[in-house]
């Protein structure tokens, strides 16, 4: 606690002049977020909770702003497009800021090029779920299975190119088995396919698994963050357990149309920390199922490195699995 008191603190003292100005007058109106998925899911979530809490620093009004489409491209698009007047920002996602680049040979944005990081959200972990009735007690015996019986293995996922989908083809790639992939139009439907019986594993995020596996409707094998997670006892991490290093998250974070006053981006992430400062605020992530990071992840600076680590990871996954959406 007291080293990130410290970080904070001496991000406020070190708050260049432009930006004290900026608070002064800015924002003068209220603040659009757009949320490249419909309203709802997870992400919609994540935007909105983080969004009020900010909005209270500031004391000015976020508004979230949905545009669905083509895997998040469509409402990234706009966002990169629009004036980098400090009135309207992305909130990115590992899919439409990492994979689509790749996934997506004629994208209309770059995520690096046409953007500026603005802060990161805490992550969201996955778990290597099977049915409640599944014969697979471990990672281990998942990975058994797979290597003695190639390709019989079924993994449903969101859908081509979605998280689950790439985190799966990143597993089977280190752990070394061949699976066939089973695509649906949404977590859901894959996941109730899963609790069903029809499919034999998934990867699902943390936050929507958490009340299923507490239900006793499907069983927790492994985890993908770096380490044990209390909200899922008894259930050690995949890089633990089976494939040493083996670490992925679906994150976000807040993203600026590149030019965006550096003051303005400056005040948005100082509001960003204070709201972080609420204990209560925080707990509630965590009590979720979602991965509160180190004060310093959550710069700008962290992010943008983050984004373009990530961008080359996802390149190299999706171009060994073979991954197309044309």
């Amino acid at each position: 606690m007291k080293k990130w008191l410290a970080a904070v603190s001496a991000a406020l003292i070190l708050t260049p002049p432009g930006a004290a100005m900026a608070r002064d007058s800015y924002p003068e109106r209220a603040i659009t977020w757009i949320v490249p998925f419909a309203a709802g899911g997870p992400t919609d979530a994540m935007a909105r909770n983080i969004a009020n809490e900010v909005s209270k620093q500031l004391d000015q009004t976020i508004l979230i702003e949905n545009v669905p489409g083509a895997g998040g491209t469509i409402g990234a698009t706009r966002a990169a497009r629009a004036a980098p007047d400090g009135y309207t920002f992305l909130v990115g996602h590992i899919g439409y800021m990492a994979a689509a680049p790749t996934l997506y040979p004629r994208l209309a944005y770059d995520p690096v090029r046409d953007f500026d990081a603005v802060f990161r959200f805490p992550d969201t972990p996955l778990v290597l779920l099977v049915g409640a009735q599944s014969p697979y007690r471990s990672v281990q015996d998942l990975i058994a299975y797979g290597k003695a019986n190639p390709g019989k293995l079924n993994f449903s996922n969101a859908g081509v190119g979605s998280t689950s989908h790439l985190v799966a083809s990143l597993f089977t790639s280190q752990a070394g088995i061949e699976i066939t992939p089973i695509a649906y139009k949404g977590a859901g439907p894959a996941l109730n396919d899963l609790m069903g019986g029809q499919v034999d594993a998934m990867f699902d995020q943390t936050n929507t698994a958490l009340p299923q596996t507490r239900g006793g409707k499907v069983r927790a094998l492994g985890l993908t963050s770096a380490a044990p997670m209390p909200q899922f006892p008894g259930v050690a991490a995949i890089g633990a357990q089976a494939i040493p290093g083996f670490q992925v998250s679906t994150w976000y974070g807040l993203y600026a149309p590149k030019g965006t006053p550096a003051a303005v981006i400056q005040t948005l992430y100082s509001a960003y920390q204070r709201a972080l400062q609420n204990t209560g605020f925080t707990r509630q992530m965590s009590d979720q199922g979602i991965l509160l990071l180190a004060a310093d992840d959550y710069a700008p600076q962290a992010l943008q490195r983050h984004t373009e680590a990530e961008g080359k990871r996802w390149a190299q996954v999706i171009e060994q699995a073979g991954i197309s959406l044309q």
